[in-house]
């Protein structure tokens, strides 16, 4: 399990496949609602393999997860199901905006 507090975060990556569609549109959607939460932290798009090693948090789908903790071992992994309706984003921003700790889910503890 990988555990990072609120003030850790300066990096989220919302990871994807291939680059292009729904995901692209998560991201824009999430960097919005960080920029919003008048939070100071970067939120960049890119895929799976290259995930950039000073991630912090990573928002991948399901399927793709256990390739995203391989990628970046030290980032807090958030799967989710749908790309466009994303608790996992949303419950992120709130515990930022409330200074809590972001605690990976599932996988290996």
């Amino acid at each position: 399990m990988v555990e990072k507090r609120a003030d850790e975060v300066r990096l989220i990556v919302f990871a994807c496949e291939a680059g292009m569609g729904s995901s692209l549109i998560g991201a824009n959607q999430l960097k919005k609602r960080v920029k919003d939460a008048g939070l100071a932290i970067e939120v960049i798009h890119a895929p799976v393999n290259q995930i950039p090693a000073n991630a912090d948090v990573v928002l991948a789908h399901e399927g793709l997860a256990e390739r995203a903790r391989k990628a970046a071992p030290n980032a807090v992994v958030l799967p989710f199901k749908n790309f466009l309706n994303n608790p996992a984003a949303d419950l992120l921003v709130r515990r930022l905006q409330a200074g809590e700790a972001i605690v990976s889910e599932g996988g290996p503890a």
